[in-house]
């Protein structure tokens, strides 16, 4: 079996956006974001990626505070219930970030099929 077709082989394009010293965006924010938009809530999405709720927290914080305006917005839990959102821009954040990976994977395929080649099977 060639070494392009082995499943086990897997090249990925990944980004990490900064604002001075902060990630404001990689894999894991992104993956997040993408969690709460289908959960409608932060603890469900880190409990689904195995993440703590503080860490989450965490995150979300740091992708609020870099972008221009926030990409998540929550409603404080008790008898009504909380939850949480992902906004317009959030959303628009959230496309842009997988195109990019999307054509980076693209443009790079012939440079991949030469390079998974010369793994170990």
């Amino acid at each position: 079996m060639s070494a392009t077709n082995n499943s086990a082989f897997l090249c990925r394009s990944r980004f990490r956006i900064t604002v001075g010293k902060e990630i404001a965006l990689g894999p894991g924010k992104i993956d997040l974001l993408e969690a709460i938009a289908e959960k409608g809530s932060i603890s469900s999405a880190a409990r689904e990626m195995g993440l703590s709720y503080r860490r989450a927290w965490q995150m979300v914080r740091t992708v609020n505070d870099c972008f221009k305006s926030p990409l998540v917005e929550s409603a404080k839990g008790g008898k009504g219930g909380g939850g949480a959102k992902i906004t317009p821009l959030g959303q628009r954040v959230m496309r842009l970030y997988r195109a990019m990976e999307s054509k980076a994977e693209k443009s790079t395929q012939a440079e991949w099929k030469s390079l998974s080649k010369l793994l170990k099977n």
